[in-house]
């Protein structure tokens, strides 16, 4: 697994929320068409063939379908909640202007208090805190209009970061988001 592989599955899902959100429930069932591999490169600064590559990599660790198109979310919420911060480990760095990240983010910002922010650095940011290192380098300018994968990434890095409250607040977050339906 690499970085930009979970960065594409949760794209991939924060795109089946955004539809969710658009239609009935009664025609979901007609929407389960999948993304095109174009649009995901495009939207996440990714080039295609490496979204094809992520891809092959996370049907190879079950976390992807490939003839559904879908993200096997099950897996994938054991791998974030159990595997994430040794896979991909991250400390907060220096003082930085930047986007707001982990409990600084929404949701958990809405549930923890902390007097120390953690940011993505970003001369555009709009909050001084510690830096943290995004999953990867396209993730600030990939969340600038995607508010689903912004949360779900904010939720992410609370996991590689955060204390076993926050942790345990972005696993159930992150479980409201990835609804498990294989």
């Amino acid at each position: 697994m690499r970085p930009q592989d979970i960065l594409i599955l949760l794209k991939i899902d924060a795109d089946r929320q955004r539809l969710m959100h658009k239609c009935s429930l009664d025609s979901m069932v007609d929407i389960m068409m999948p993304l095109l591999q174009k649009n995901i490169a495009l939207d996440l600064g990714i080039s295609p063939s490496e979204v094809t590559e992520s891809l092959a990599r996370s049907v190879f660790a079950g976390l992807y379908d490939p003839t559904r198109k879908r993200v096997m979310a099950s897996a994938l919420l054991d791998f974030l909640q159990y595997g994430l911060k040794y896979v991909f480990p991250q400390q907060p760095g220096s003082l930085v202007r930047g986007t707001p990240t982990a409990h600084s983010a929404k949701p958990l910002c809405e549930l923890v208090q902390s007097n120390e922010p953690y940011v993505w650095p970003n001369a555009d940011g709009t909050v001084r805190g510690q830096a943290i290192d995004p999953l990867y380098p396209t993730v600030v300018k990939a969340v600038e209009n995607d508010p689903f994968l912004y949360e779900m990434l904010a939720l992410i890095d609370a996991i590689r970061v955060g204390k076993s409250r926050e942790v345990k607040l972005a696993v159930e977050e992150l479980t409201k988001r990835i609804r498990v339906n294989e």
